[in-house]
């Protein structure tokens, strides 16, 4: 399937379960590689830079989350999948659940940012770009904070130039988010998999937990040892724990 203004690719056996991965804000598909890399043997993977980001820019907008999840949908055509989802990305995963249910046949959502909650701290990454009118410097900032100094200086011009160049999406997207919460718990009736990473910061572990308290068919799953960014640094680990008995409970529900 293909959506206007999307680059996407699939890989693994045509016909076999489908699975789709959707990157983070200042992200794109290649983040969710090595996820797919684990699974490409016995299903079909989907894999898409969100608007506004890698070879989907320049794009016109919006920047929310629906329209990501609409752009998502849109890939699947009418074939069911399992979604996973790394942080921004969940949420559009679970707002595609809500619109979709026919097709959505289970979840998981790594660390979804509560930004909306008034507990969550001021201090994130993902606060900084709100600080700032240049979009360049807001993507750049989070950048720098979320990977070091070290590792955005290390990066050769043009991926700079690249990065600064979402700074826009990167703004509205978060801004959106910021606006209050973008699905409705009640409409995922499709079994939820919230995983945190066991050396995540306090909020993000706090917000995967709540966040699956308030869902009816979901667990919270600690991956020790991880962080935010588990699906590179640890992706077997990641698809172990998380997607592999998600996969297994909606290809069994019974069992």
């Amino acid at each position: 399937m293909t959506v206007a203004g999307i680059d996407s690719h699939e890989f693994g056996p045509d016909g076999a379960p489908l699975v789709a991965l959707v990157h983070g804000a200042l992200d794109r598909s290649a983040g969710m590689a090595r996820i797919g890399r684990r699974l490409d043997r016995d299903h079909r993977i989907l894999r898409f830079d969100r608007r506004g980001y890698g070879r989907s820019n320049p794009h016109p907008g919006p920047f929310t989350i629906d329209a990501n999840a609409h752009d998502l949908i849109g890939l699947l055509g009418d074939r069911p999948a399992v979604l996973v989802g790394h942080s921004l990305g969940s949420h559009v995963v679970l707002r595609a659940a809500t619109l979709r249910p026919d097709l959505v046949l289970g979840v998981v959502a790594y660390e979804p940012p509560l930004s909306w909650e008034p507990w969550w701290p001021g201090s994130t990454g993902g606060d900084f770009p709100l600080q700032r009118q240049d979009p360049g410097d807001a993507a750049e900032s989070f950048m720098r904070h979320m990977a070091g100094n070290r590792a955005w200086e290390g990066l050769p011009d043009k991926t700079k130039v690249a990065r600064r160049s979402e700074g826009r999406t990167f703004i509205d997207e978060l801004s959106d988010l910021r606006r209050g919460e973008p699905w409705d718990p009640t409409a995922v009736v499709c079994p939820v998999v919230i995983g945190y990473g066991g050396d995540s910061r306090d909020h993000h572990v706090k917000g995967s937990q709540l966040l699956a308290a308030r869902l009816h068919d979901a667990r919270a799953v600690a991956l020790p040892g991880c962080g935010h960014g588990a699906h590179t640094a640890a992706a077997p680990l990641f698809v172990e724990m998380l997607v592999e008995p998600l996969l297994a409970a909606v290809s069994d529900p019974a069992g």
